[in-house]
């Protein structure tokens, strides 16, 4: 279904268009563009409330800069629907997140509105104030450079990093704090709490708001009355804030903070920004989920709701007939709260992602015993380093895209110390929709090269629990799981604990034609394959190995010694990976098999529904039949 625009955003088709619109006319974009927005997502899914929260800002910014020509990056890139709908992608934003269709963040590939591509969290002040310096560098000195960045996304630690730089960079450069209190779930820490001073303190507030009524009633000040109370507003900020004020003290000049949503207003402000020269941040106040009531009141359900109903607001949910596995998150969360129940030295950590790891489920359970430690992936991993130090057992769930972020802590801080820090790494493999930049693809290979780490991937929700309940006893040191994204396989997973021989493989299906050697969830689609090629005649056996790191040795010469034709399947890169791992141990054996490896090619993958992405790769149910085939048939060149 192709949602039309309001009869005013339908002539808008680039920021030229928009800002040949009077400024009265602004407001109506805005409707329209929010409206847009809920119409289309409610039909074909992707993320809701940040988008809603910033559709005046959305038009400010296009209205008073010159894109592209003036750059633009956006943190994050769940908040820039509205922007993709102005720069020339309305008539196919309904494709949006979809496969092959366009990317639900800012792409550079996409569009040349997208001044950098986007997906993680805290890179836009570094990206805008590298584009600020080569323009600088290239004397064009009249070139804007915008960054616009939730404050969610000012706990990660880059952005401080960034700003401490453009502090002493007198670049053209001008950061905009989008403030609604909220990242995907509310917002943590010390930086929520000083913001907030900022934006409630009675002795600034109530000072200006009195001296502004008061000198808009005096007539003998005339139609300049507002311009006067500006300056002493500023003048009082400059005294109240200027000792304490974070930003001002890195030398950055502070505006704010003002109406996120007042649209005429907010083009004032940027039109007079524009003409101050060096670093400067504006202070937005907005409203996540702005303009649609039920997101407004729960921000976090409404981040990302999938399909539903505009008018009702009732969420679409998929009905089943019989009883439907578990996301393996949820598993996770359960499976952490019943160890923690019987093990009072584990502890969960996650940064800033408790819903979406469902860490939320134990920090519900055991509040003193959860740390949420912000959009701060480096410092969540050093943090669980310091924990286990003194005893204690971390969960550190991270999803596995995330944990790049943190890798020399991993190595500095839990490897070489040979801590027990258990990383959960949520969202392995092909994520989905979110893309590339989501894709947990390189952990097994990141991973399994690192001294005393173990590296283990579930086949199903059992398999997890058993990974989880081995990974807490003493001594077992640093300790990786990886899961994918969904639902598992096993409606009945509330299974008994089983102590796990770190290390050891299993045996699924016995055959005598080809071995399928599986890591992970991805071994599900071999146990479909093998029935599939059993009713051809063709006897594949497959074994689950459970661990890419330390790999079954034993099981590996046994499969070596009976087959000469064995397929590799792994939800992860093949450069560096499970396969490789396999490659290894044929090559310092001396052995000779045929070997196909089954993976994530070497190249960036798109977004898609999980299926279709498998599917692409390579490695799903008919991929598999497909190999095996061939390998049987010696169609496969060596």
């Amino acid at each position: 279904m192709i949602v039309k625009p309001g009869k005013m955003l339908a002539k808008v088709n680039t920021p030229a268009d928009l800002r040949k619109l009077d400024p009265i006319q602004l407001h109506q974009v805005c409707t329209e563009l929010r409206q847009y927005i809920i119409d289309t997502v409610s039909v074909h899914g992707g993320h809701f409330a940040a988008n809603l929260g910033v559709v005046e800002l959305t038009v400010a910014l296009h209205y008073v800069f010159n894109t592209p020509y003036d750059q633009l990056v956006w943190d994050v890139g769940h908040q820039a629907y509205g922007h993709k709908i102005l720069t020339g992608r309305k008539n196919k934003f309904y494709t949006n997140r979809l496969y092959k269709g366009i990317s639900g963040f800012p792409k550079r590939s996409e569009s040349e509105y997208d001044a950098f591509g986007v997906g993680h969290s805290s890179t836009s002040i570094s990206a805008a104030l590298g584009m600020a310096v080569a323009s600088k560098i290239k004397g064009e000195n009249q070139r804007q450079h915008i960054a616009v960045i939730g404050d969610g996304a000012l706990t990660g630690g880059m952005a401080f990093e960034a700003m401490n730089h453009a502090g002493v960079s007198n670049s053209n450069l001008l950061i905009i704090l989008n403030d609604n209190c909220m990242a995907i779930d509310p917002n943590v820490g010390a930086l929520k709490d000083y913001l907030t001073d900022i934006t409630t303190s009675r002795t600034y507030n109530k000072f200006r708001d009195e001296v502004w009524n008061l000198l808009g009633k005096v007539s003998k000040f005339g139609p300049n009355a507002r311009e006067i109370v500006a300056k002493i507003e500023n003048g009082l900020k400059a005294t109240l804030l200027k000792e304490s004020n974070l930003f001002e003290s890195l030398n950055i000049r502070y505006f704010g903070p003002v109406d996120g949503h007042d649209i005429q207003h907010l083009t004032s402000v940027l039109n007079d920004l524009k003409n101050i020269p060096g670093p400067k941040i504006l202070h937005c106040i907005t409203t996540k989920g702005k303009g649609y009531a039920p997101a407004e009141k729960d921000q976090v359900k409404w981040h990302a709701p999938g399909i539903f109903d505009k008018i009702t607001g009732e969420i679409q949910k998929r009905t089943f007939s019989t009883p439907q596995p578990p996301k393996y998150q949820d598993v996770f969360g359960h499976t952490l709260v019943e160890l923690a129940e019987k093990n009072s030295k584990i502890v969960g950590i996650t940064p800033a992602m408790p819903s979406g790891s469902s860490m939320n489920i134990f920090m519900k359970a055991m509040p003193d015993r959860a740390f949420d430690v912000g959009i701060a992936e480096q410092h969540a991993v050093t943090f669980s380093a310091g924990l286990a130090t003194q005893g204690l057992i971390p969960f550190c769930n991270i999803y596995s895209t995330f944990m790049q972020r943190a890798y020399d802590q991993v190595i500095h801080d839990v490897c070489i110390q040979n801590l027990n820090v258990v990383f959960c790494l949520d969202r392995a493999g092909l994520a989905g929709a979110d893309g590339p930049t989501h894709h947990g693809a390189y952990d097994i290979a990141y991973m399994r090269c690192l001294p005393n780490m173990i590296v283990a991937a579930p086949m199903n929700e059992q398999e997890l629990r058993n990974m989880m309940f081995t990974s807490q006893f003493e001594n077992v040191g640093p300790f990786t799981i990886r899961y994918p994204r969904g639902e598992g396989v096993m409606p009945q997973w509330k299974t008994e604990f089983e102590k796990l021989e770190i290390g050891k493989g299993r045996l699924v299906k016995e055959g005598s034609d080809v071995a399928i050697v599986s890591l992970g969830t991805v071994g599900n689609y071999a146990v479909q394959a093998c029935d599939q090629l059993s009713e051809e005649g063709i006897e594949a056996a497959h074994y689950d190995m459970r661990f890419a790191k330390p790999i079954d040795e034993d099981l590996l010469h046994n499969i070596f010694s009976t087959f000469n034709k064995i397929i590799t399947i792994e939800d992860g890169c093949l450069q560096g990976g499970f396969g490789s791992a396999i490659l290894e141990f044929m090559s310092d054996n001396n052995y000779s098999s045929k070997v196909v490896r089954l993976g994530i090619p070497d190249k960036v993958v798109e977004h898609g529904e999980q299926s279709e992405l498998h599917h692409e790769c390579g490695y799903d149910t008919q991929a598999i039949i497909q190999s095996v085939r061939q390998l049987v048939s010696n169609q496969i060149p060596a």
